[in-house]
């Protein structure tokens, strides 16, 4: 080939590659223009209000409606709804913490790093939408101080009109992002989370026919794996659904168990594989058919991944197909205690697939027989990484505190202020928090010089509001649209937060550049403090946390054995869920199967010391699960073992059939999962 056929045919190459690239991200491109103009507009009608009702500090309408703009309609809401709580919350604990320290200063600073401290900690505890109202509760108490503040500290007495003011203009922000969000957006997250829920109830149940059809292996493993992190991302979407539909606030219990559901169906598939790999082919072959054939053809033919539509459209009918299941497992004849074993995992597994589809019947249906509680259980996995973050906030927030003072830097209150901000929101993030603070703190400076921009080179030309929200727009409708593409979220996204507050647009709009470099560099100031404190005190490492989760869920297990008062196994599953849905992403697939594995023998244990009182051996079993207890998984499985052959010696004749086989089940499910994690099971716990 010449070289100008080669260069022509190298054009064409590239001219072809550039309009795939093009057409492969005007999909994305879309609906990130469209967030972008919802931010402006929704800034815009926010500051207009402000304006109206002059207002001292408008900017924090319009900075509070841009902070609240999310790409889905029940992010937003959910988020405006919570920040309005954690307003209300902080502005009440500034003028509690006022009225505490009239006349202290040290006392009021004290107070407040400590009230930071104690958001820090709780915003640690909660998930998602409410760890954020938690820790805005923090940093609006600082925010409202920052106006009752002199150069060196000390409060005074105007602190309830600036907070009701400051929670007024921030209200305001919140409802006006609410009116342009629910306008553009009509809302699609109850029906993504009904087809989450329907798909993984399809995948899960396919897996488990699979696994019973054919031999198991790897595969199995690594698809259980997916799914588990694919269950605990479930949370989020609940979140944003709530936030669309409110009847969904009263129905937060059913949806958990639905999640929790989904927990057991995967456990129970885990237990029945793992006993199908140690039997032998024929018998293996024999029993899974057998199990198999109970199944009806809806649950043997549900798709593996892809189009889960049957499971949306009918749920309430999947759900009774799985009942009817349930029970033809547990009424199985069965002659061995294997297959005993594999038709009550099936069953197990069913149960909570019946307990996922209660959740896509709250989201598709009526609430026809699925069990209502408004009352959402809140579960605390760890204590510890809460303690360090919250120690780390009360000593950023006291270190800025003391160098202000001993400074009498005039902009050292913004410092704090912000200090706050980024030490209180980022601290949940964990291990991500420095790589996430590091980011908004680059968006915050490159925010600082658009701002300087827009108001000392575009602004001093504006002579109305409208020319005042096209030069905002020139900013806020690009950061908006790119803050919603994935490369670089984080740094547009603090663009679009925190542009308003950095140009400070007021009904007479001060120009004074000394201000404004010295505000700059103080908001500049104390969110690099608080990233440099993710990096000077770090979070707990994903690898400490993982192995704490485990030994916390060991010393929890070995409690079993020995319990005069044996929890519900629903209450142990809870526990158990918990930890494995804050189990980190760097943990390591063994570690996620160990926390199944100990989810499914504490359910086990529970299960075989009421068995042990019906026939009469809870002496014996308590013994035998004694070594449990003590770190003695060899011992606890031999003793299992005599226990084991002692009831193929009784006589298996009447009503105490069923219940030896089921006896005799538990025990080679504790003892092959003792085998399997060995190590596991007789590793130190935590005390």
């Amino acid at each position: 080939m010449s070289q100008a056929g080669f260069r022509a045919t190298y054009s064409a190459w590239t001219d072809r590659t550039a309009r795939w690239r093009v057409a492969g991200a005007l999909p994305s491109a879309g609906p990130a223009l469209l967030f972008g103009l919802r931010v402006w507009a929704a800034v815009s009608l926010a500051l207009y209000v402000a304006f109206w009702l002059e207002l001292d500090n408008a900017y924090w309408a319009g900075t509070s409606a841009a902070i609240v703009c999310q790409p889905s309609l029940g992010a937003s809401l959910r988020k405006a709804s919570f920040r309005m709580i954690g307003t209300v919350v902080g502005a009440v604990a500034i003028v509690v913490l006022t009225a505490c320290f009239p006349q202290s200063r040290i006392g009021f600073l004290m107070g407040l790093a400590a009230w930071g401290a104690a958001c820090g900690f709780v915003a640690t505890i909660l998930r998602n939408f409410a760890s954020y109202g938690a820790a805005l509760a923090g940093f609006t108490a600082v925010v409202i101080a920052s106006d009752l503040l002199g150069a060196t500290g000390g409060a005074n007495g105007e602190v309830f009109t600036l907070a009701l003011t400051r929670v007024s203009e921030i209200c305001i922000g919140i409802v006006c992002a609410g009116i342009v969000v629910a306008g553009t957006d009509l809302g699609r997250a109850r029906d993504q989370l009904a087809a989450q829920f329907a798909t993984l109830s399809a995948e899960v149940t396919a897996g488990l026919s699979n696994t019973l059809a054919g031999p198991t292996g790897e595969e199995t493993q690594s698809t259980r794996r997916d799914l588990i992190r694919r269950v605990i991302a479930l949370e989020l979407i609940i979140d944003e659904a709530i936030g669309e539909t409110s009847d969904l606030r009263y129905r937060l219990r059913g949806l958990q168990a639905a999640v929790g559901g989904l927990f057991a169906a995967l456990s129970g598939w885990r237990m029945v594989a793992n006993h199908l790999e140690l039997l032998p082919n024929d018998q293996r072959k024999r029993e899974a058919d057998t199990v198999l054939r109970n199944l009806p053809w809806e649950l043997r033919s549900a798709p593996r991944r892809g189009d889960a539509t049957p499971w949306t459209a009918d749920p309430l009918h999947l759900r009774r197909v799985c009942t009817a299941a349930v029970r033809a497992l547990v009424a199985l004849p069965a002659d061995t205690p294997s297959l005993r074993l594999l038709a009550d995992g099936t069953a197990e597994a069913l149960i909570g697939i019946s307990r996922a589809l209660n959740g896509v019947v709250l989201l598709t249906a009526s609430d026809q027989g699925v069990p209502q509680a408004r009352v959402a259980r809140v579960r605390v996995p760890d204590l510890l990484p809460a303690l360090v973050n919250a120690t780390r906030v009360l000593i950023v927030i006291g270190v800025v505190e003391l160098f202000w003072i001993a400074t009498a830097w005039p902009s050292g209150a913004l410092a704090v202020t912000w200090s706050a901000i980024f030490v209180i929101t980022f601290s949940p993030a964990a291990d991500q928090a420095y790589t996430s603070a590091k980011r908004r703190l680059l968006g915050i400076i490159l925010a600082a010089v658009l701002a300087a921009i827009v108001k000392f080179a575009v602004l001093p030309g504006s002579e109305n509001f409208v020319s005042l929200g096209s030069a905002i727009g020139l900013v806020l409708i690009p950061a908006g649209a790119l803050s919603a593409l994935p490369w670089q979220a984080a740094m547009f996204g603090a663009i679009t937060s925190w542009f308003i507050p950095l140009v400070a647009p007021e009904n007479q709009i001060i120009y004074d550049t000394q201000q404004f470099y010295n505000s700059a560099l103080a908001i500049v100031a104390g969110a690099g403090v608080a990233t440099l404190a993710f990096r000077l005190l770090p979070p707990l490492s994903p690898a400490f946390r993982a192995h704490r989760l485990l030994a916390l869920t060991i010393r929890d297990l070995r409690r079993l054995p020995m319990a005069p008062i044996l929890p519900t196994r629903a209450r142990w599953e809870s526990r158990v869920y918990g930890r494995l849905s804050v189990l980190p992403e760097q943990a390591e697939p063994l570690q996620r199967a160990q926390l199944l594995a100990a989810l499914s023998v504490g359910g086990e244990i529970i299960r075989l010391r009421h068995t042990g009182r019906r026939i009469h051996l809870s002496a014996d079993i308590d013994a035998a699960l004694e070594g449990v207890a003590r770190r003695q998984s060899a011992i606890a499985t031999e003793r299992l073992a005599r226990i084991y052959n002692a009831l193929d010696a009784l006589p298996g004749v009447g009503q105490k059939a069923p219940i030896i086989l089921r006896a005799q089940g538990s025990i080679r499910a504790i003892s092959e999962a003792l085998v399997r994690h060995a190590a596991y099971f007789d590793s130190e716990a935590l005390r």
